[in-house]
């Protein structure tokens, strides 16, 4: 089917049989034809009326025998039920957060969200004493809404929901409505103070620890963390970190030693973004050189030592033509001595060749075509007859059998 949300002919025919309240039956009549390309014939019956459908399978042919009958059917067919309300507008069910994603992209302000506080609920005093009719103690619970913040580029949104996720979706729905009619921006240059505001937009993702290794990473600076101080009681303790990124230093204090390492790392980045600028160095283009064709496909000496048939057959690969067509036209003779004459078609030229059984009559041909064409002849192989041994006459000599000997195993015939 086309859609695959489609209901099928016998899906169909199903629902119609379970609506009358009967059982619809498939019946296979006739297989004919050969084995590469059977036809089939089925009948289907509902209740006292029957229908008679064809196809190349079984499955086909109900298929078939399902449309013909929900055509022709005198049954009452069921109401068909209204189509589901889709919740999420977007096509192709894309979530708000996945389409903002996309529109972020083509923008390049990438989309940050933020989880907010949630808004302070006003304290009314339950009376959990209170019985209502039938002797019961009544408590609700007020519902949790999550918050969260949204940042496209210079744009901020909000947005509410019972899951994180929803509120997220709702942000992104706000988002969308603002930013699909706005123009996209234009790339700024990478070079001069843009490009400066431009990594540090990317770098703002980024913790600031990551940040120290990527510049020393860049510049070749050897970085290191080291806590120098721990005090205070076990549970209020104090941690001071120490970072070294080659001639600079700088320290942190926090109640962790993560959060000690992070000030510490945002205290040595002031000194690290007030050095000069790597200069930029442009890579070397590589460039392929072709590999030249070793063999010539098309020349008239091209594989005169290799089969007439695979011979033909790489030829107009290299060609980039159409492959050669092989057809048996006829098979005459008698049981024992048979001849076969096989045509090929290249293009509009068409040679036939004749041999003893198919494989030879096919050879001898690709071997004419090959001539007709304007290639050399194939090189002859060694004769069948000659690996095999030529028959010999029938007047009282064995046939076709290698000569006695007196270990051999071989029994005779003499004729």
């Amino acid at each position: 089917m086309a859609n695959p949300k489609e209901k099928t002919p016998m899906c169909l025919v199903n629902e119609l049989a379970r609506f009358n309240r009967i059982q619809p039956q498939y019946k296979l009549l006739n297989e004919r034809g050969p084995a590469h390309a059977k036809m089939f014939t089925v009948q289907l019956t509902l209740g006292e009326q029957t229908w008679e459908a064809e196809g190349s399978s079984i499955k086909k042919a109900q298929h078939a025998a399902a449309s013909k009958a929900l055509n022709e059917t005198t049954l009452p067919k069921p109401t068909p039920r209204p189509p589901k309300n889709n919740v999420n507008n977007n096509p192709g069910s894309i979530t708000p957060t996945v389409e903002l994603n996309g529109l972020a992209m083509k923008r390049g302000e990438p989309a940050i969200y933020r989880p907010l506080d949630p808004k302070p609920v006003p304290n009314y005093r339950a009376n959990y004493n209170f019985r209502g009719m039938y002797n019961q103690r009544y408590h609700c619970p007020v519902p949790k809404i999550f918050y969260v913040q949204l940042t496209v580029g210079n744009s901020e949104f909000f947005g509410e929901g019972k899951t994180r996720q929803a509120a997220r979706h709702n942000a992104a729905m706000k988002a969308l409505q603002a930013l699909q009619n706005e123009p996209i921006p234009e790339k700024l240059p990478q070079n001069g103070e843009t490009g400066k505001e431009s990594e540090e937009d990317k770098d703002a993702n980024k913790s600031e620890i990551s940040v120290v290794f990527e510049i020393a990473l860049k510049r070749n600076i050897p970085v290191s963390f080291e806590v120098i101080k721990e005090s205070g009681p076990p549970h209020m303790k104090s941690f001071v970190t120490r970072v070294t990124v080659g001639e600079f230093t700088a320290e942190g204090e926090g109640n962790s030693k993560k959060l000690s390492k992070k000030r510490a790392a945002m205290a040595v980045l002031q000194e690290l973004k007030k050095l000069p600028p790597l200069p930029v160095i442009e890579k070397p283009k590589l460039y392929f050189k072709k590999r030249p064709k070793t063999i010539l496909k098309t020349g008239p000496e091209y594989g005169q030592g290799m089969n007439p048939i695979s011979r033909l057959a790489q030829i107009q690969q290299a060609k980039k033509e159409k492959e050669p067509e092989y057809v048996l036209l006829s098979e005459r003779g008698m049981p024992r001595r048979r001849e076969f004459v096989m045509q090929v078609k290249v293009g509009n030229e068409i040679t036939t060749g004749t041999g003893p059984n198919k494989k030879i009559a096919k050879r001898n041909a690709a071997e004419a075509m090959l001539l007709q064409l304007g290639y050399k002849a194939s090189t002859p192989l060694q004769d069948q007859s000659e690996k095999l041994g030529e028959n010999k006459s029938w007047n009282g000599q064995n046939v076709g059998f290698p000569e006695p000997t007196s270990n051999s195993k071989y029994c005779f015939l003499n004729l």
